[in-house]
């Protein structure tokens, strides 16, 4: 009998995805599709896309997805779970999307303990629309806007949302995990599991961020990408839960 080593998730489309070799939104894409599939909710399932490089994440899940305004991704998220209580909602959300223009709809969702689960995906730059310096971006780090690496005096300090959202009563559960390794894969299917568990369970709201690559606007092969994160990104957000 041949042995079967790939199958796809039956809530994952058959089709190519329109990201960069080496981009961190493919595998996230898949484990959340694994998930859905383990837990037999496909026709449960609402996700709510951003406004980003994951704004047509619609094209590859094989469930329903709807958009948001940039930024306001947690508050239609919210609405739906309020009209559609026995749904699972889910919102996947760049550090753009999140943790600028969405700063307060993130805040309060969370300290309202909106029983929705966030995926916040953290490359670090704005990816769809040139590169520039993100909420996310470390010192140091070259961007289109900070073509000397940003300064702590002209920038600030980035902003480390998942210990802001861990202070509120509201939240769950927060974890912040990377796929930059197999190993730290296979940890962040498991923190995605066990947000989505908090909302089936109807415990609150539930967030994972996910350090993740972005090769094209970092200016590296995607291999190397992989170890700026083990060797520089991890230092200014560390891994591991920080709330439940």
């Amino acid at each position: 009998m041949e042995k079967v080593v790939f199958k796809r998730p039956n809530s994952m489309r058959e089709v190519s995805t329109h990201y960069c070799a080496g981009c961190g939104h493919g595998i996230i894409h898949r484990l959340i599709c694994e998930i859905i599939d383990e837990f037999g909710i496909r026709e449960k399932i609402i996700a709510v896309a951003p406004v980003g490089c994951a704004v047509i994440a619609y094209d590859y899940w094989n469930f329903d997805v709807t958009e948001a305004a940039h930024g306001r991704t947690p508050a239609v998220a919210t609405g739906i779970k309020r009209v559609l209580p026995e749904n699972i909602v889910f919102t996947y959300q760049g550090d753009g999307d999140l943790a600028a223009i969405g700063t307060a709809e993130i805040i309060h969702a969370a300290n309202r303990g909106e029983n929705i689960t966030v995926i916040f995906v953290n490359n670090g730059v704005y990816g769809m629309t040139g590169g520039q310096m993100a909420p996310t971006t470390v010192i140091g780090q070259r961007t289109a806007t900070t073509k000397k690496g940003r300064q702590i005096k002209r920038d600030g300090f980035p902003i480390k949302i998942s210990e802001m959202i861990a202070l509120l009563e509201g939240a769950k559960f927060v974890e912040r995990t990377s796929i930059h390794t197999p190993k730290e894969i296979l940890k962040t299917k498991k923190a995605i599991k066990k947000a989505f568990e908090i909302q089936i369970k109807n415990e609150g709201f539930s967030m994972v961020e996910i350090l993740a690559m972005c090769p094209t606007y970092w200016g590296l092969e995607p291999v190397e990408a992989c170890k700026r994160i083990e060797e520089e990104v991890v230092k200014a957000y560390p891994l591991g839960v920080l709330k439940r």
